[in-house]
C-alpha cells in the first residue's frame, strides 16, 4: 500500500510541458489549468487549451471517466475575467441543452415506476395547463405523446417559425400574463399556435417540447420539476450541486462561472426591465428553460450522471431494459436510412451489436457544452463559458467533438485511478509550476517537470499554459 500511495504521489506531481512553435505572427496567452496532472492524458489538455486559445474563450472544464472511474478532471483558464479566478474541475456552469438527457431519464424512470406511459397522450396529463375557452386549437395538439416529445416529433418546428422559449416577454403579453413567461405561460401561448407538422411524422429539435415534459413530470410526481430531479435522479448518485440555473448574475452561485459573449455582439434588451444588458444576463429567462436548459454543473457532475445511467459505474439510474428504450431508433419515418438518430435525450450512433455512441450538445449566449459517452467504456464531458459568433460556434463544438476523439486515442496507458473517490480533492491547487507552451502550428515536444512539495495521497496543482495563436 505505501509502495502504491508513494508512485501516485510521484505520478501526479509530474507536469507535462508542452512546446508549440508557432510560424508566424503571435501573441501571448496563459491558461492555467487546474487539478491533478495525469501525464498519460496530455493529450487533452492539449486540446482544451488550443481551442480555448483559438476560439478566444475565457475558461472551460473538462473530465473524463474510463469504465465508471473518474481518471481526469481538470478546470482551464478564468471563471471570473476581472477578479482573475481561475476555474476548478468543479466548477459550475450553464449546460444548456445537456439538461435535456437529464430530463429524459427523469421521465422514463417514471414509466419503470408505473405512474407514466410513454404513448400517454401530453397535454391530457396535464390537467391544470388547459387553454382559454376561446382559443381555437390546433386539435393535433391532444395526440401529441410523451414518447413524440421525447423524440423530438411533437409538432414544432423553430426552423419554420421560431421558438418560443426564447420569446418571454412576447409568449407573456399574448396572453396577458406577467413578463418573462414562466413554462406555464409559454405553454398557454403555445395553445394559441398552430403545429407546423402532424406528431411523429418527422424529426424537428424542440425545446419547447421538453419544457412541456418538465410539466408532466410536476403534474405526475407533485414535486417542482428540479426537485423531483434533484432527489429522485441526482442525489442516488452521488451528485449533490447541480441546480437550475438564474438568469441574473447578481443571482449566480456559489462556485458557478461568469459567461462571456463573443466580442462586439450587440446589446439586448432585457427580459425583466428595458435595461440594455450582456446577452447571457438577462437577454433570455433561463429560470423557465429548466426542463430544456436550465441546468447548472460541474463538467464531472455531467460524466457521473453518463456512466451512472446504466450502471456502468453504480447504481444505476435505469434499468437495462429502459436503457434499451431510451437509446433505439425511433420508428419509421423518423431517421429513416440514417446511420445515426435522436432516441431519448440522446443522440445515438450504433457502433457494432448492441454497443453505440451517445451525445449531446449544448448552446446559450456565454455557453457551449458537449457530453459523449462512447461505445467503449468512455465518457467525458467539456464545458466553456463562452459562446463564439454565429457560425463559428458550431465550429467550435465540431471541432472539440473531433479533437477530443483524436486526444483519446493518443492515450497508450489509461490511469487506474478513480477522482470520484477522491471527493473535492480533484480540485485542490497547489502552488508551484513551471510550463511553456505556444500553439498555432502543431509541432509539439513535450518534458517532463516534477513539482517539489506535492506530498504523499491525492494532490493536485495548475499547470500554466503559455499560449501563442496567430494574430487576427
Amino acid at each position: 500500500m505505501r509502495f502504491r500511495a508513494a508512485l501516485l504521489s510521484a505520478l501526479i506531481g509530474i507536469v507535462l510541458v508542452c512546446q508549440i512553435i508557432a510560424l508566424s505572427h503571435t501573441e501571448e496567452r496563459m491558461i492555467e489549468i487546474t487539478g491533478i496532472a495525469v501525464p498519460s492524458m496530455s493529450s487533452f489538455d492539449r486540446v482544451m487549451t488550443e481551442l480555448m486559445a483559438k476560439f478566444n474563450v475565457p475558461g472551460g472544464a473538462l473530465a473524463v471517466a474510463k469504465d465508471g472511474r473518474l481518471v481526469l478532471a481538470h478546470g482551464y483558464g478564468l471563471a471570473d475575467v476581472d477578479v482573475k479566478q481561475l476555474v476548478q474541475p468543479d466548477s459550475l456552469f450553464r449546460i444548456a441543452s445537456i439538461s435535456k438527457p437529464v430530463t429524459a431519464a427523469a421521465i422514463l424512470k417514471l414509466i419503470e415506476e408505473g405512474r407514466l406511459d410513454l404513448d400517454a397522450k401530453a397535454f391530457l396529463v396535464l390537467s391544470n395547463l388547459k387553454p382559454e375557452t376561446d382559443v381555437d386549437v390546433d386539435p393535433r395538439i391532444w395526440n401529441i405523446t410523451v414518447r413524440q416529445l421525447l423524440q423530438h416529433s411533437g409538432g414544432w418546428d423553430r426552423n419554420r417559425r421560431f421558438d418560443p422559449m426564447f420569446m418571454p416577454r412576447e409568449a407573456a403579453a399574448a396572453v396577458g400574463a406577467p413578463a418573462p413567461a414562466s413554462c406555464e405561460t409559454v405553454i398557454r401561448y403555445m395553445f394559441t399556435q398552430p403545429l407546423d407538422f402532424d406528431p411523429g411524422t418527422r424529426f424537428a429539435y424542440s425545446n419547447f417540447g421538453y419544457c412541456v415534459l418538465g410539466r408532466v413530470i410536476e403534474e405526475v410526481t407533485g414535486q417542482s420539476y428540479e426537485e423531483y430531479v434533484k432527489t429522485q435522479l441526482l442525489k442516488p448518485i452521488g451528485i449533490t450541486d447541480m441546480r437550475i440555473g438564474h438568469s441574473l448574475i447578481e443571482d449566480r452561485a456559489e462556485n458557478e462561472v461568469r459567461y462571456y459573449d463573443f466580442s462586439g455582439v450587440p446589446p439586448f434588451q432585457s427580459v425583466f426591465t428595458n435595461e440594455i444588458v450582456p446577452w447571457p444576463y438577462g437577454g433570455f429567462y433561463l429560470e423557465a428553460m429548466d426542463s430544456h436548459g436550465g441546468w447548472i454543473g460541474s463538467a464531472v457532475n455531467l460524466v457521473r450522471f453518463a456512466v451512472s445511467v446504466d450502471g456502468q459505474r453504480p447504481p444505476s439510474i435505469l434499468r437495462p431494459e429502459t436503457v434499451q428504450v431510451m437509446t433505439s431508433r425511433p420508428a419509421p419515418p423518423l431517421w429513416a436510412g440514417e446511420s445515426y438518430w435522436y432516441g431519448m435525450g440522446w443522440y445515438v450512433r450504433p457502433i457494432h451489436e448492441n454497443v453505440a455512441n451517445w451525445w449531446h450538445a449544448g448552446s446559450l449566449p456565454g455557453t457551449s457544452a458537449l457530453l459523449v459517452r462512447t461505445y467503449h467504456g468512455l465518457a467525458w464531458a467539456a464545458l466553456f463559458n463562452c459562446r463564439p459568433e454565429y457560425p463559428r460556434e458550431y465550429d467550435l463544438i465540431s471541432e472539440l467533438d473531433n479533437s477530443l476523439w483524436l486526444a483519446e486515442s493518443e492515450v497508450k496507458v489509461w490511469p487506474t485511478h478513480d477522482l470520484f473517490a477522491s471527493g473535492p480533492s480533484y480540485a485542490m491547487q497547489a502552488t508551484e509550476v513551471a510550463v511553456r507552451t505556444t500553439s498555432s502550428t502543431r509541432t509539439v515536444t513535450i518534458e517532463t517537470l516534477m513539482i517539489g512539495g506535492v506530498g504523499a495521497g491525492v494532490a493536485a496543482l495548475i499547470i500554466a499554459f503559455r499560449l501563442r495563436r496567430r494574430a487576427n
